[in-house]
């Protein structure tokens, strides 16, 4: 998710309850639920490290324990007051678990069980920016300080109403994944019941669209193509609607370019490849090869993209990685 998301669930929690365990707790609370994304430092060694190594240990259980313990060693830095190290060391495990949870729940999913497997867990449900959870979270985030302006203005007790509120942004969040996962359930079920231009389904995924629930974004493989689906799970479906991309004929240049260490880092993320081979005028005789991830675009429109050009000896003599399609300056 995004850091909105997980900066205002570190605060809720506070706000429900965890506060009163330590006085430092909602600056190590916001902390913890943002710290496995620290990992962000690794753009700077490029995109395609920085493909590789997000959401790697840092979003893992085995580093779970020590990213936890980073959030609490900074706050005890900037405080003179006293610390209770096993109060906030505990708060800042919940943290942490809260944000390993919630990308848990989108499409670009989590690595749980690194060092040990690098095997991808996403639930597919949420976007990784969620506009409904947006509107709830602000709404809870804006909700004590109206309350307060009302209570002024009437005369009434001065009580704070952040923890109900608080309450209610972490049992919505709760619900509305709850929800999600019962309209995914539905949209993969229905995709998996069709046949495609006469084939059986090999493996089906549904993507939540970006604003409605009910909007789904099919992904359907079988032996020669891909099917991309846009429906509602309200709607009659029809498998005939879907954009059908076929997969690239094996050959010697598409092997060229998938034994480069790019295709192999890009392979290891991507979950849905797809691959088009196109020949160049310049330099003679070489080829194009591209591989995208159809989670996240389309040949008619690319995001996370792996390039390789192989010469006419069947070299690959460039390869990169971008995220926009674009080739990285």
């Amino acid at each position: 998710m995004d850091p909105l998301t997980h900066s205002a669930t570190g605060l809720f929690l506070g706000r429900a309850g965890l506060n009163r365990f330590c006085e430092q707790a909602p600056w190590i609370l916001v902390l913890a639920a943002n710290a496995p994304d620290i990992d962000i430092v690794t753009l700077f060694g490029g995109q395609l490290n920085y493909l590789h190594y997000h959401r790697h240990l840092t979003h893992s259980l085995a580093g779970w324990p020590v990213v936890a313990l980073l959030p609490v060693l900074a706050v005890r830095l900037f405080t003179r007051k006293p610390f209770r190290w096993l109060a906030s060391y505990g708060i800042s495990l919940l943290a942490v678990l809260s944000h390993l949870l919630l990308d848990y729940t989108n499409v670009y999913g989590v690595r749980f069980l690194l060092p040990f497997s690098a095997r991808w867990f996403h639930l597919d449900i949420t976007n990784v920016v969620d506009l409904w959870i947006w509107a709830v979270l602000l709404l809870a985030l804006a909700g004590p300080a109206l309350a307060r302006l009302v209570s002024a203005e009437i005369g009434a007790g001065s009580k704070s109403p952040g923890r109900g509120f608080a309450v209610f942004a972490l049992l919505f969040l709760l619900l509305y994944d709850a929800g999600r996962g019962v309209l995914h359930a539905r949209a993969a079920a229905t995709l998996d019941a069709r046949l495609y231009a006469g084939l059986v389904p090999g493996r089906v995924a549904a993507l939540p669209g970006p604003v409605n629930p009910l909007a789904w974004r099919g992904l359907v493989e079988t032996a020669e193509f891909y099917s991309v689906q846009d429906f509602s799970v309200m709607e009659e479906f029809d498998p005939a609607r879907g954009t059908l991309i076929y997969k690239a004929e094996p050959g010697p240049a598409l092997s060229a370019a998938n034994g480069t260490a790019v295709f192999r880092d890009f392979f290891a993320f991507a979950q849905y490849p797809v691959e088009q081979v196109q020949a160049l005028p310049e330099p003679a005789g070489a080829t194009r090869v591209e591989a995208l991830d159809l989670r996240f675009g389309t040949p008619a429109h690319p995001a996370f993209v792996a390039t390789a050009i192989v010469s006419d000896r069947l070299q690959a003599i460039d390869s990169w990685f971008s995220f926009s399609g674009a080739r990285p300056h």
